[in-house]
């Protein structure tokens, strides 16, 4: 434990004594600092279809009497930000995915992620984040759980189309769905 805490202390005063004694490669303000970032919105429409696994469709029927085949639609919006510093490189995103699911069976089921992730110049894009759902309890409002998604995005003239899975594990069930929409750069 001591030994632990020794540790500790050192690389608390080590790191701060590293980072001033760098080059000026490493700051972070004055001159040398790192360019600002270019942004570009690229939001649009989503649409598709979510499969749920067995044990999501029977929760759903027994906890909140919404009875589902396991495959639903989804139909929302994309709200995308990129950052990057150039055209040669992978570029950063941060995106809000809103859904609503199961409209072709007459249900509502919203959905809402958060995701952060990478495009490469080629179009191939992944991204990871939180996912809320309402939840199928009254003693839980609502479900959070992590979204994985993966996918590329596709020039067709002006329009950019993005073809994107996503996996959301929960302990409740697992949702694969499969995405695509548009945008367009303003």
């Amino acid at each position: 434990m001591r030994n632990t805490v020794l540790a500790m202390m050192f690389a608390a005063s080590a790191v701060p004594a590293f980072a001033q004694s760098r080059s000026e490669s490493f700051n972070q303000s004055g001159p040398t600092a790192p360019p600002p970032a270019e942004t570009l919105e690229l939001s649009g429409p989503r649409f598709g279809v979510t499969m749920l696994s067995d044990s999501l469709v029977q929760r759903l029927k027994l906890e909140q009497s919404i009875d589902v085949k396991p495959a639903i639609s989804q139909f929302g919006w994309q709200f995308e930000k990129q950052f990057y510093q150039s055209n040669d490189g992978v570029t950063v995103l941060n995106e809000w995915v809103a859904l609503v699911g199961g409209l072709d069976q007459g249900v509502v089921i919203p959905s809402l992620s958060w995701l952060v992730g990478l495009r490469t110049k080629e179009g191939a894009e992944f991204g990871v984040g939180p996912n809320v759902t309402p939840g199928i309890k009254d003693s839980e409002p609502m479900n959070v759980a992590l979204v994985i998604a993966a996918g590329v995005t596709f020039r067709a003239g002006i329009l950019n189309v993005p073809l994107n899975f996503a996996v959301v594990p929960t302990r409740n069930g697992t949702r694969v769905s499969v995405l695509t929409g548009f945008t367009m750069r303003r």
